[in-house]
């Protein structure tokens, strides 16, 4: 395989010499950001020792699609989903298309698997919608190739019969991926059967692209209710052992059963976006990401990554660059998009790495996760923002708990600050709707803080302080948080796109001994990334604004507070005194035990002062 670092310079020359005379797009800080490499581990993009198998499974008798009628090798029973999917004034000639209705619909997938006797954990992809007679599912053949090379078995599920005009039936793909799992559960069950003992159904992982993206979280939520939400008749017996999910572009909010967004817990969750997508213009999958409970006691993280120029598509090989089907090159701005290789290279290191750590519990990769700096020559040249929660995180504020700015998440957290021009709490929004979600919140609270320093010598600080610490604190412990830099809606806001800013971050101990460190040493702080979607520069009047909101994280060891006892840490502070003047946004500050992959994971070097 070619190298991403190679890869990419080529496509990037290419691409911004493209896109002269339309949008502007925030120059590449690869060459600063990922300038080292510091994981001692393999590449996860590189193919594994096994041999690689393909087979299909279907009804063996489909009217539209050859391969699951001809070539199958395991023929599959059609499931009723006709209480869970209304297909509406569209049903009788969808009918006569395929072939079936929603009381037959097939149980089809594309199969990828190593070879060798097994068990190998087990992974469904499935698509989001698109034109029903454009097939999707075939668009993750480099996953499959690749996962099962490195010891996974994966399935393309294929749903195109639900994709087209139908509203309202994420509820159905959800059901649907349970469904290809208890196929998978006679498979293993029947000693005949040519799949015997293949999979691993304690160790599943679902992966869902765009309204799959939101499938695979009812698909988590379902395996473990007795019952189907919106009808107490249709009885569910799932039960499977789903370690994690991922979520590629995803929706939020087509299905809302009882009114209420669908919660996860008891799962790993994974969700990436791309800055340039034409069809879910906004991070929708940081809503689900906020949604997901953690399992305390064990190893379950979540995490998001925004790939600066992706698209909606080309993570999928059918769709590529059509977010907007055939109409995409009159409507998108499509000179500014990554190379679509490239982006799929993204998504080979991360999911890889993602199914590694939960699916086979090896966590060599999961400093890729908290800090992306320090895979550098593994990720395409381009900008990104991540964010990582381990399930040992505890806040100090969150700023969910109540309207009184002084007060933190638990009892005894004393919240005060001197000198700052704004100090509030707000909730944070999405740059624009998703015509299927209900809203435009991210739905979480953040604090809102600006400062400009005047002639005196007060430097502007936000302090947080507690009676005792949440948790056991260690030099091994991490002092966590979200900031991102306003994206210029108020008048002391950074005024470039992309910018490097930095701040102190200064702790503390009982004994009043204080040591501060430079935010910028564990990640770049950035302005909002400029954003052009549409052509003729349309995106300020559709959606509001060309920019978005994603707050980056920050880990930082507390033993790299020389100089104090990190057991007797009473106080954090974000000091304001490297930069006269700004706007942040801060979420979710607290305390985590990473555990020993991330302590052997050297960090990088801080950005150069020529950055910041």
């Amino acid at each position: 395989m070619v190298s991403s670092r190679s890869l990419l310079l080529a496509a990037s020359i290419v691409t911004l010499t493209a896109c002269a005379g339309s949008h502007e797009l925030v120059p590449s800080d690869a060459d600063v950001v990922l300038a080292e490499h510091l994981l001692d581990a393999p590449d996860p993009a590189q193919p594994g020792p096994f041999q690689v198998r393909a087979l299909y499974y279907g009804s063996g008798e489909d009217k539209r699609r050859p391969e699951f009628r001809d070539s199958v090798a395991v023929v599959t029973d059609s499931v009723d989903a006709s209480k869970l999917v209304d297909l509406g004034s569209s049903e009788g000639s969808r009918t006569r298309y395929w072939g079936f209705g929603a009381e037959a619909f097939p149980i089809n997938g594309r199969v990828w698997h190593p070879e060798g006797e097994g068990p190998f954990p087990l992974v469904l992809v499935v698509h989001g919608n698109h034109n029903m007679k454009d097939f999707s599912d075939p668009g993750y053949a480099y996953l499959g190739r690749h996962l099962a090379s490195r010891g996974f078995i994966l399935v393309s599920v294929d749903m195109n019969f639900i994709n087209g005009g139908v509203r309202q039936e994420n509820d159905a793909r959800g059901w649907l991926l349970l469904k290809h799992l208890a196929a998978w559960r006679s498979f293993n069950e029947d000693p005949e059967h040519p799949l015997h003992g293949l999979a691993d159904l304690d160790r599943v992982s679902l992966i869902g692209h765009s309204r799959g993206g939101e499938a695979v979280g009812h698909a988590a939520a379902f395996n473990r209710l007795s019952h189907y939400p919106d009808d107490g008749s249709v009885e569910f017996d799932f039960n499977f052992g789903i370690r994690s999910i991922a979520a590629i572009a995803p929706v939020d909010g087509q299905y809302l059963p009882t009114g209420r967004h669908v919660p996860v817990s008891d799962v790993s969750y994974l969700v990436f976006h791309g800055s340039h997508d034409g069809d879910v213009t906004s991070f929708h999958g940081l809503r689900q990401y906020q949604r997901t409970e953690l399992t305390p006691g064990t190893d379950q993280f979540k995490a998001a990554v925004y790939m600066y120029r992706a698209n909606h598509g080309q993570w999928n090989e059918v769709w590529n660059s059509r977010d907007w089907g055939p109409r995409s090159g009159r409507t998108l701005d499509l000179s500014v998009l990554i190379e679509p290789e490239a982006q799929r290279h993204m998504a080979l290191v991360y999911l890889t790495a993602f199914l590694e750590a939960t699916l086979k519990d090896n966590p060599a990769w999961l400093p890729l996760f908290r800090d992306h700096r320090v895979a550098g020559d593994w990720l395409p040249d381009t900008i990104y923002i991540t964010r990582y929660q381990h399930n040992s995180f505890v806040p100090l504020a969150d700023f969910e708990e109540d309207i009184d700015l002084t007060t933190g998440s638990t009892a005894g957290v004393h919240i005060a600050a001197d000198s700052l021009s704004t100090w509030r709490e707000e909730p944070l929004v999405l740059r624009s709707r998703n015509r299927t979600s209900t809203s435009n919140q991210q739905q979480t609270q953040a604090a809102r803080l600006s400062w400009e320093q005047d002639s005196t010598d007060v430097v502007p600080e936000y302090r947080i302080a507690f009676d005792d610490p949440p948790r056991e604190l260690r030099a091994e412990t991490t002092l966590d948080l979200l900031l991102s830099p306003d994206g210029g809606s108020e008048p002391d806001s950074l005024a470039t796109p992309g910018a490097f800013t930095d701040l102190s971050v200064r702790v503390t101990d009982a004994q009043g001994n204080q040591t501060s460190v430079p935010l910028s040493a564990y990640g770049p702080i950035r302005a909002p990334l400029e954003i052009g979607v549409m052509r003729r520069n349309m995106d300020k009047s559709r959606f509001g604004r060309t920019w978005e909101i994603v707050l980056q994280s920050f880990s930082i060891p507390l033993g790299d507070f020389h100089g104090i006892d990190p057991a007797s840490i009473r106080e954090v502070a974000l000091v304001f005194d490297l930069r006269p003047k700004g706007t942040v946004i801060v979420d979710e500050i607290g305390f985590a035990e990473p555990g020993p992959a991330f302590l052997r994971a050297r960090l990088p070097q801080p950005l150069p002062a020529s950055a910041n």
